[in-house]
């Protein structure tokens, strides 16, 4: 199980919590100005909405709950320091909470279809009238005699449900990648209506249209995560724009004025039209559109054939669909600069062959250590450093101001966080989930379970008890002290044996590394691809050095597929070196780059690793390989010379 699993419901009555105070928060601007506010929560099973006896009755699943409970709490804490004159406090009392949700779903009641043309045998009334009010009855739910506000969908893209007044969304479930986060997000993108019906736009005196029609996620992922994968979603949708105003983009799309009078374009008024757009220049001669369309478009003013000028409007936001490349600065394509890693002819230097064969070599190790004193040295560790949170959670909003380009959006830079709020959840978590605890410390360690027990059972009874407060954090924390005590225990007692297997050549045929220029990928001469790909500022510097070096022959930085074996984990280093043999005094060289040198700041189980690959180095090559850790290519010159 996953460390979130074991908090779910903690973190969907987060999300729910969050989505109410947001919810009340909008309403109670937006009431005094006729707006009803509507909230939309998005699960992704029906049975935690809304689940069904035996006998058909009707029974509440666990997020309907768990709303009315929030629900609940926020408006009476609302309520006690709200004055008599308060308007929109009488709004919210009259207001029953059992009532202010609901929710509609494709599949229902016992896996039957909740629609309105089922006969009424076959379906609940109240089922049908749920459906009328979310799916036709626009009017009803946006009115404040409705005391609807709050609605449970799983199927609301798939049914094409569209409402304005959408103020929140709250995704109950992970994303999947059948429904997009933009098209989630695009049931609350819609200018709201007051109570007369009058779309709040730009037209209206006295409003900012972008301070009243402000949407909020409630996201299942962290904020980050959540912002990144929108963003890059946006640049796809970007990239599969139309591009291009010719006779096959009009063609067969269906035009509807304001007066619902509808107007498909076949190919004699798709031809008609382009050539309006030819000979007033709304188009180049590669069918781009111009300036002159977009100042036409702007003003209202563009020219059309008389059978659309009753369509002008859906004509001007069919063309807003076409890519703008001549108004944008995203009009390059990101794709040419990703690069492919292919072997150069460095590798097959008879330099860079005489140190891979030395190197290649796989090797088995072998340690023996006092199992009692590791117990004692864990127990001791875990009574002093063992310290479990309570659960907390950061609400934090942002907003994407403008888009400057596509690489910002692929890049995840268009969001801009404005606020963020630390919360937590006190108390002991429950959960239904029964825990091998000595199990999972099993896998996360490497130790056996009778050792496992002796530790846990050695504990003051203070440290064990925070096993309730996080479960998952515990073991995370316990196993990462339990594995630092093992290191230092094991690194002066291991030793390295060569085995009869070798690493083949093709672990550099098969990298799945991408890079990107001017990101993470640097053009090189010197490297065996020729480009490297570095992960941080420290190694783009450190490549940079070793190209401008004279006294570099040939370098590599290691593939993943080459690893050493040790107690604590795999340890993958990080570059191979060859100098020209008359300018140092080591030749072979492997090197492993750290942005600081100090030993407080290298965790036990890293210094262990780095012990063991010396260890193997000096094994398998008789010395005549250096291993060692660098903060830089001036240190590492001052080693082998």
């Amino acid at each position: 199980m996953s460390k979130g699993d074991v908090n779910e419901l903690t973190l969907r009555r987060i999300q729910i919590r969050e989505t109410i105070k947001s919810h009340l928060e909008k309403e109670r601007d937006l009431f005094y100005r006729g707006i009803k506010v509507l909230s939309l929560f998005f699960i992704d099973e029906v049975a935690k909405y809304r689940r069904y006896g035996q006998d058909g009755n009707k029974l509440s699943g666990e997020y309907a709950r768990i709303f009315e409970e929030e629900y609940r709490t926020l408006r009476e804490e609302y309520l006690r320091n709200a004055d008599d004159k308060d308007r929109y406090a009488g709004y919210l009392r009259q207001i029953d909470v059992e009532k202010t949700h609901n929710g509609y779903f494709a599949i229902d009641k016992q896996g039957r279809m909740t629609d309105p043309k089922v006969k009424a045998k076959e379906t609940d009334s109240e089922d049908e009238d749920a459906y009328n009010l979310i799916m036709k009855d626009k009017e009803r739910l946006l009115s404040f005699s409705g005391p609807t506000r709050f609605i449970f969908s799983h199927s609301a893209l798939k049914e094409g449900w569209d409402n304005p007044n959408v103020f929140q969304i709250c995704t109950l479930k992970h994303s999947d990648s059948t429904i997009k986060k933009r098209q989630e997000v695009g049931r609350g993108l819609r200018l709201c209506v007051n109570q007369d019906g009058e779309r709040i736009d730009a037209s209206v005196p006295g409003i900012d249209v972008h301070q009243v029609n402000v949407l909020s996620v409630m996201a299942s992922e962290s904020y980050d995560t959540f912002a990144r994968e929108l963003q890059k979603e946006i640049a796809e949708t970007l990239s599969d724009r139309p591009r291009k105003a010719d006779i096959q983009f009009f063609l067969d799309n269906v035009l509807t004025n304001e007066r619902e009078e509808k107007v498909q374009i076949d190919e004699r008024l798709a031809r008609k039209l382009y050539q309006v757009f030819v000979r007033n220049s709304y188009v180049d001669e590669e069918d781009n559109l111009t300036q002159e369309y977009y100042q036409a478009a702007e003003k209202k003013e563009v020219a059309l054939p008389e059978e659309l000028k009753n369509h002008k409007q859906a004509v001007i936001e069919l063309v807003s669909a076409i890519y703008n490349e001549s108004a944008s600065p995203m009009v390059y394509n990101e794709r040419n600069k990703n690069v492919d890693l292919k072997l150069n002819d460095n590798f097959y230097k008879i330099e860079f062959q005489k140190l891979w064969k030395k190197i290649n070599v796989k090797t088995a190790y072998t340690v023996k250590f006092d199992t009692e004193e590791l117990v004692q040295k864990c127990i001791n560790a875990l009574d002093k450093h063992l310290k479990i949170a309570d659960l907390s959670y950061q609400v934090k909003g942002g907003v994407l101001e403008t888009i400057n380009s596509k690489e910002q959006l692929e890049k995840g830079e268009g969001f801009v966080v404005k606020e963020a709020e630390t919360g937590k959840v006190y108390g002991e978590v429950t959960s239904e989930v029964r825990y091998d605890l000595p199990g999972k410390l099993m896998r996360e360690t490497g130790l056996t379970r009778k050792t496992i027990v002796k530790i846990l059972t050695g504990v003051k009874q203070e440290t064990f008890a925070q096993f309730k407060k996080n479960p998952e954090d515990f073991i995370l924390r316990t196993a990462r002290i339990i594995n630092e005590e093992k290191a230092t225990t094991i690194i002066e007692r291991i030793t390295y044996d060569p085995t009869s297997e070798t690493y083949d050549t093709n672990i550099f045929t098969q990298n799945t590394l991408k890079g990107m220029l001017g990101d993470n990928a640097l053009p090189v001469s010197k490297h065996v691809y020729d480009y490297v790909i570095t992960d941080s500022n420290t190694e783009r510097k450190f490549a940079r050095e070793l190209e401008a070096s004279r006294e570099v022959c040939v370098y590599a930085k290691l593939p993943r597929g080459f690893f050493i074996p040790t107690p604590v984990g795999n340890y993958n280093p990080d570059w191979a070196v060859v100098f020209e043999e008359n300018k140092v005094r080591h030749v072979y060289f492997i090197a492993e780059t750290k942005g600081s040198m100090d030993s407080l700041e290298l965790r036990k189980i890293e210094e262990a690793k780095i012990y063991c690959a010396r260890k193997h180095f000096e094994k398998i090559s008789n010395n005549s390989v250096k291993y060692g850790v660098v903060e830089n290519y001036e240190r590492l010159l001052e080693i082998v010379s």
